[in-house]
């Protein structure tokens, strides 16, 4: 043994240094919303005079924790989830947690054994980007993010879809647009009906059904929805989200309309190259990063036995690009 070796240092001289208890020291070192910021300055003031390092692994035995949640999504090559999990592990890092990515691929049986790992210990909870409850998992150890799920004990964060489409159609309606189109995603979504209800809202109640597909949310199925609205010959079109709403422009060029000139195109989202499509996408941007980070803490909350609120609606906004213009097209 190094007889120069210092001696590990513990929580509790930190604690000795700082003034307060032991478990006040780990309830400010955890992030725990309970400790005042007069407390937790002078703990980190001893933390850094120290050289005090936290050791999780130790942590989360004598916890019984596993000190990792769990991220359940449905693709993973879709970009609206990458900033959502940015923000996840952002505010989990801060609170001494790591996260771990399970991609559902929207298959029943690789989500259910991805949601084992809770029933193992793997993991001490789950944030849910799928819309639904996994089988055998206390409501208290989830949060969803973004769509609702049909129970309503679990805490779900999101933005107010329905006013989010209501505003988007109505800026259409301002720009003198009278044949509004909708493409909403799949029929059974819950993000679908939210926002296929706040365009009629802006409609007042009632829309030509020849001016409504559904497809399911891929460029794709935008791109075959929007020809099959053409048609119709509308002078704008409202998107679920923008990758249909690429698809629509795609398939406006195709049939000879120029965007926006003949065909406005709205998105929502607002995914990273909405901003760089040509033309750059009008589009209902979600704020994605802090609904992250609002979730981690939702659920780090409630695996400390805090009550936090819910549901958590965070503010959307319409962001106004060049894909939109007046329907005189001037």
């Amino acid at each position: 043994m190094d007889q120069f070796a210092q001696p590990r240092l513990k929580m509790a001289d930190v604690a000795r240094i700082a003034g307060v208890s032991v478990a006040t020291v780990s309830r400010a070192l955890a992030g725990s919303p309970l400790v005042s910021e007069e407390t937790r300055a002078r703990i980190e003031a001893a933390v850094r005079d120290t050289g005090y390092v936290v050791n999780q692994v130790a942590s989360g035995l004598r916890l019984q924790r596993s000190r990792q949640i769990l991220v359940l999504l449905p693709d993973i090559a879709n970009p609206f989830f990458g900033e959502v999990v940015l923000g996840i592990e952002e505010e989990a890092q801060r609170q001494g947690f790591g996260v771990l990515i399970g991609n559902t691929a929207r298959n029943p049986e690789r989500e259910a054994a991805l949601a084992r790992q809770f029933q193992t210990g793997a993991v001490d909870g789950l944030v849910l980007l799928t819309g639904h409850k996994p089988p055998g998992i206390p409501p208290t150890r989830l949060v969803g993010v973004s769509e609702h799920i049909a129970d309503p004990a679990i805490a779900v964060v999101s933005i107010d879809n329905r006013a989010a489409a209501r505003e988007a159609v109505t800026y259409l309606l301002a720009l003198g647009h009278r044949k509004v189109a909708h493409i909403g995603g799949p029929t059974g979504n819950i993000l679908t009906q939210q926002r296929h209800a706040g365009f009629l809202d802006a409609l007042g109640g009632d829309a030509d059904p020849a001016l409504v597909q559904f497809g399911d949310y891929s460029i794709a199925s935008g791109e075959a929805a929007m020809h099959a609205l053409l048609p119709a010959q509308p002078t704008a079109v409202f998107c679920s989200n923008d990758e249909m709403a690429i698809g629509a422009i795609r398939a406006a060029r195709a049939s000879g309309l120029h965007v926006p000139h003949e065909l406005s195109v709205v998105g929502f989202d607002d995914i990273p190259f909405a901003g760089a499509y040509d033309p750059p996408l009008t589009t209902i941007r979600q704020p994605r990063r802090d609904m992250g980070r609002v979730a981690a803490r939702v659920l780090l909350a409630a695996l400390d036995d805090q009550d936090m609120p819910r549901p958590a609606v965070l503010p959307h906004t319409l962001i106004v690009r060049a894909s939109t213009g007046p329907a005189d097209g001037k």
